[in-house]
C-alpha cells in the first residue's frame, strides 16, 4: 500500500478541530453574533470530515475517523453543559452528524475507497 503525503492535511485537521472546539466551548457573549449556529456546526464538521477523508488510507480507517468525529461532536456538546451561557443541544449534534454525512456519503459512494 502506498502512503499519501499527509502533513498539510494533518495540520489543517488539527488547527480546524482546535478552532472549532474553542468556538464551541467559549461563552456565547465572547463571540460575535452568529447568523445561524446550526449552519456553522454543519460546515465545521463537513470541513473536518473532508480533511479526515483525505487522511484515511482505506475504508476501515475512514470509518474510524467518522466514528471519532461523531464522538468528538458528542464530547463537545457534553462539555458545553459546563460552560456559562451554553448547554447540550441535540440539534447541534444533528447538524454535526449532517455535516459529516454530507461529505462522507459521496466519498464512500464515489470516492477513492
Amino acid at each position: 500500500m502506498e502512503t499519501k503525503p499527509m502533513m498539510l492535511e494533518a495540520w489543517l485537521f488539527i488547527c480546524t478541530a482546535v478552532l472549532l472546539g474553542l468556538g464551541c466551548l467559549v461563552p456565547n457573549s465572547w463571540l460575535p453574533p452568529l447568523p445561524n449556529d446550526k449552519l456553522l456546526h454543519f460546515a465545521g464538521f463537513a470541513v473536518l470530515t473532508a480533511l479526515a477523508m483525505r487522511l484515511a488510507q482505506e475504508r476501515q480507517e475512514a470509518l474510524l475517523w467518522l466514528a471519532g468525529l461523531l464522538l468528538g461532536g458528542l464530547l463537545v456538546e457534553c462539555l458545553q453543559a459546563l460552560v456559562p451561557e451554553r448547554r447540550f443541544c441535540w440539534r447541534d449534534m444533528g447538524a454535526n452528524a449532517a455535516g459529516i454525512a454530507a461529505v462522507a456519503l459521496p466519498v464512500f459512494l464515489y470516492g477513492p475507497f
